[in-house]
């Protein structure tokens, strides 16, 4: 994964919010956005200057250039707003987000992990924008469960950015080797058991399927396996586990007979993200779980190449974990730097063709262009932007299209709360199951669950 998604999902995420489905209920769906009373415009004649969060750091040179040329452009469309970028990196640090917040340190336009947007609703550290979005050409267009996490009470408390989603990254050249087809990739969890038994019997060290079990991130893949499976990691109220659960054991029962049965995830365990990489980036590994930005990074760090990775739908088709990011804006705003931070929002994350997806510019700029996310618009503009990076791609888009057409019935879900915590405990789960042949599933689990339900009990 890029840094900041690792971040979002692996070492940055605090998950204080129990969000069951992705969002709040459909009453608040209802209740805010563009139905909301329209305020006047921004009076052009009035000076307002704002405070941005996340401006890409100077070691990010083309990512940095690409925001400062696009503040300069928006300055120019809108000559009475200045943008006063900040570039605090990581984005959102967790050492210092909480006191910023308390204190009331933030921008005005401040940066979130989709993750952390419910409980500063909750605490009253998000100004109420329900009123000034009403204007935003493609609000009504963003995608429902993005806009879902940044609402409560009725209201509308902040701007999805990004997202990302689950998959399942698998080597085409090895489908092929194998005798599978690359173009219709498993769907069930059956079938990737029974396509990485085909693809590690290639031999010459070849995995079929690998799995992490370490740093946290078995627990992070156990998480997205089980949503994958309509299974739940906490109850709805977030007070007690939930994975002590037929589809918790039938997860560990899958990865135990790819392991020691059938052989196909090989003898490495306790394995994390920069071991995987460099497996698919050599062709010696099948299929692994994956968001779309992994295939970037085996092309550029590790000499991958585009032609040879296809990406997949989660297995089983009944949730899949998401994260991403979006803005929020500092309660201490005025009227008017809402009204000129969401001005700036539209212009640099919400306009197809714009901001974030200048696909032209980021194919000039070598940039990866092609990737099936973010993807936050529904309707015509989902089909501009589109449209306009398959234009400009240079990515093998057709590797992606299972993953990109996806099912609409499939839940996204983000993490659970005191997710960490959680992710540690079951790591050593996930890790006793790849590295001891005889591991006893109902006694892990269940003393898992123990360990879990003290956690969340702590936390109340």
């Amino acid at each position: 994964m890029k840094a900041r998604h690792l971040v979002v999902a692996l070492a940055g995420v605090t998950a204080l919010a129990n969000v069951a489905a992705c969002g709040s209920s459909s009453d608040d769906g209802d209740k805010s956005g563009s139905k909301a009373a329209n305020v006047a415009p921004l009076d052009p004649n009035t000076k307002v200057s704002i405070t941005v969060g996340c401006q890409p750091p100077k070691s990010s040179k083309v990512l940095r250039t690409e925001w400062n040329n696009d503040v300069a452009a928006f300055e120019k469309l809108h000559p009475n707003i200045t943008i006063v970028s900040k570039d605090a990196f990581p984005c959102e640090d967790p050492k210092t987000f909480t006191a910023k917040l308390a204190g009331g340190q933030m921008e005005n336009v401040y940066y979130v992990y989709l993750t952390d947007a419910k409980n500063i609703i909750a605490n009253g550290q998000a100004a109420d924008i329900t009123k000034y979005v009403s204007g935003v050409k493609n609000y009504a267009s963003l995608q429902p469960q993005l806009l879902n996490v940044f609402k409560g009470g009725g209201k509308l408390w902040g701007l999805p950015k990004t997202n990302y989603s689950m998959g399942l990254l698998y080597s085409r050249k090895l489908f092929t080797q194998a005798g599978l087809n690359p173009d219709q990739p498993p769907t069930t969890w059956a079938e990737v058991q029974a396509d990485a038994k085909k693809i590690s019997a290639l031999g010459n060290g070849i995995v079929g399927y690998a799995d992490y079990s370490a740093g946290n991130q078995g627990g992070w893949h156990f998480t997205a396996e089980m949503y994958s499976q309509g299974g739940d990691i906490v109850t709805p109220d977030g007070k007690k586990a939930a994975f002590n659960s037929p589809q918790g054991h039938a997860v560990l029962q899958n990865l135990q007979q790819m392991r020691w049965t059938d052989n196909s995830m090989g003898a490495k365990q306790l394995l994390q993200i920069p071991d995987v990489q460099p497996m698919m980036a050599s062709g010696k590994l099948g299929m692994y779980l994956s968001a779309p930005d992994n295939i970037p990074t085996i092309k550029d760090q590790f000499q991958g190449n585009y032609a040879d990775y296809g990406l997949a739908p989660m297995p089983g088709a009944q949730g899949t974990l998401i994260g991403g990011d979006g803005y929020m804006f500092n309660p201490k705003s005025s009227p008017d730097q809402i009204k000129a931070g969401i001005l700036w929002l539209e212009f640099e994350n919400l306009t197809p063709g714009k901001g974030q997806f200048d696909w032209a510019q980021k194919k000039i700029d070598k940039q990866p262009v092609g990737l099936p996310q973010p993807n936050i618009f529904t309707g015509a503009p989902a089909a501009e932007e589109l449209g306009i990076r398959k234009q400009n791609s240079n990515m093998p888009v057709d590797n992606y299209k299972a993953f990109a057409d996806g099912d609409p019935k499939v839940k996204y879900r983000l993490e659970p709360p005191q997710a960490q915590q959680i992710y540690a405990v079951l790591d050593g789960v996930v890790s006793s199951v790849l590295t001891n042949k005889n591991a006893d599933i109902n006694s892990l689990l269940s003393k898992a669950e123990t360990k879990v339900n003290g956690i969340l009990a702590n936390a109340e």
